[in-house]
């Protein structure tokens, strides 16, 4: 993942923040509210992002809906570095956490290169 602090301009540093995350983060972590459409630059979709027990996280969500795909490649394109790959993860139904109806997850572990198929079966 990039060094979060070059995403400073995004962060959340309201009230909100401090109450709900514990504050704004750091350059490994914390709450942001990205523009991702240039036609509508008031909305703002909320971007959770972590690092911790090996792993690039962030959580992705619309309070209305769940992210498309091209708004999680827009998401992955900011967070990540360009040669980074990261993943969505559909997990047995038994491991399934749902604390937001509308939220997407991406994943980079820092211990393994994620496994990719050839890119003609792509």
């Amino acid at each position: 993942m990039i060094d979060l602090a070059l995403l400073d301009v995004w962060r959340l540093r309201s009230v909100t923040a401090y109450r709900d995350y514990g504050g704004p983060g750091d350059p490994h972590g914390g709450v942001f509210q990205v523009p991702l459409d240039p036609g509508s630059p008031d909305r703002r979709i909320r971007i959770i992002a972590s690092v911790g027990a090996g792993w690039d996280h962030v959580s992705v969500s619309w309070p209305d809906r769940c992210p498309t795909w091209d708004e999680m490649g827009a998401v992955k394109r900011v967070f990540f570095k360009p040669e980074e790959t990261a993943m969505q993860l559909h997990v047995p139904v038994a491991e399934h956490v749902n604390c937001h109806p509308h939220c997407l997850h991406l994943w980079r572990p820092h211990a393994a290169e994620i496994p990719r198929p050839p890119s003609d079966l792509v």
